[in-house]
C-alpha cells in the first residue's frame, strides 16, 4: 500500500503559521494547448514566479478559473519537464473554462496533493498499466518513466481501452512506449471504418499481456466499474490484490481533507488517495457517490 503523502496536512499548517492559507492558488500561466479528443484538452501550464510545484505520477492539483470555480485534476506530464501539463474533459463550468482557456491566460494552482503511483519503488518487478478513457492521463507521467527503466528491471505491459478509435488520448506516446520496449494493447467499444484492432472491453486484452503474476504490480485508473472489473480479472490471474493500486475519483472540493465531500467510508480521498491499494478498499468501490 502507498502512505498517503503528508504534504496535505503541511501545507494547512504552513498556511496557519504565514497568514497566506492553504486555499490561496498560486497564479499559473498556460503556455501551451493541445486538443487530445473533441472534449479533451491537454493545457500546460508554468508559473509567473519561481518553479513549478514539484509532484509524483498519481498526484493532483486544484485548479483555478477565477471567477468560476476549482476542481481537482491530476497532473498528466512527466516530472521534472519543467511545466505542469493537465489533462481537462470537458463536463462541468469549471473544466468548460479550462478547456476554453489559451495561452497567455492565468489560472490559480494549489497542491500538488494526494498519494502517488508510487513509481520509485517498482524497479525489478512486472508493472501492468490498465487504463479506461481518460483514466490514461494520471498514468501518462508513470507509464513514461516506467517505460524508460533500464532494460532487465521488469516487463511494462500496458493495455488501454477506449469508447472508439477517436478518443484514444496520447496516441503519439503509445508509439513511443511501444518502441521503449512497452508492451502495448489497445482496444475500443466501438469500431469505426478503417478499424483493424480490437473491440471490447479492456479486460478481453488483460491475456495479451506477458507479464509474470507472481511478481507483478497493477496501476488502474478509468471509472470504478471499470476499475472493480479490470481488478478482479487481475486477481483471477494471480496477481496479488494489494499488488493492485487503484486511482479513485470522488468529488475533492477542498484538496486537503477539511471539506468531507470526497467522503468514502474511512477513506477522504483528497487526503488519504486518490491511489489506493485494491486490497484494502475492494469492499468500498461499490459504494455510490453522494
Amino acid at each position: 500500500m502507498i502512505a498517503p503523502t503528508e504534504d496535505a496536512g503541511r501545507a494547512v499548517a504552513d498556511g496557519a503559521a504565514t497568514g497566506t492559507g492553504a486555499f490561496t492558488p498560486a497564479p499559473y500561466r498556460v503556455v501551451e494547448r493541445r486538443v487530445e479528443t473533441d472534449g479533451v484538452v491537454s493545457v500546460a501550464l508554468v508559473p509567473d514566479s519561481g518553479e513549478p510545484v514539484a509532484w509524483r505520477p498519481g498526484q493532483f492539483n486544484m485548479l483555478t478559473v477565477f471567477g468560476v470555480g476549482e476542481v481537482a485534476i491530476s497532473m498528466s506530464g512527466v516530472p521534472g519537464e519543467g511545466r505542469l501539463w493537465h489533462t481537462v474533459r470537458d463536463v462541468g463550468a469549471v473544466s468548460h473554462a479550462l478547456c476554453g482557456t489559451g495561452v497567455g491566460d492565468v489560472v490559480g494552482v494549489r497542491g500538488a496533493y494526494g498519494t502517488a503511483w508510487g513509481v520509485e519503488e517498482l524497479d525489478g518487478v512486472d508493472v501492468v498499466v490498465v487504463a479506461g478513457g481518460i483514466g490514461l492521463a494520471p498514468l501518462r507521467g508513470a507509464i513514461s518513466l516506467l517505460a524508460r527503466r533500464p532494460s532487465g528491471r521488469g516487463r511494462l505491459c500496458v493495455a488501454l481501452g477506449a469508447r472508439s478509435p477517436d478518443q484514444v488520448i496520447f496516441a503519439e506516446d503509445l508509439e513511443i512506449w511501444r518502441e521503449l520496449g512497452a508492451e502495448v494493447e489497445l482496444t475500443v467499444d466501438a469500431a469505426a471504418p478503417g478499424w483493424t484492432g480490437s473491440v471490447g472491453l479492456v479486460t478481453a486484452v488483460l491475456p495479451q499481456l506477458s507479464f509474470d503474476a507472481g511478481r507483478a504490480v497493477a496501476l488502474v485508473c478509468g471509472p470504478e466499474i471499470m476499475m472493480r472489473i479490470v481488478a478482479r480479472a487481475l486477481v483471477d490471474r494471480g496477481v496479488a490484490a494489494d499488488a493492485i493500486r487503484v486511482s479513485l475519483e470522488r468529488n475533492m472540493q477542498c484538496g486537503v481533507g477539511l471539506c468531507g465531500h470526497c467522503q468514502l467510508g474511512p477513506l477522504l480521498i483528497c487526503r488519504d488517495g486518490p491511489v489506493r491499494a485494491y486490497g484494502e478498499i475492494a469492499h468500498l468501490l461499490g459504494e455510490r457517490e453522494r
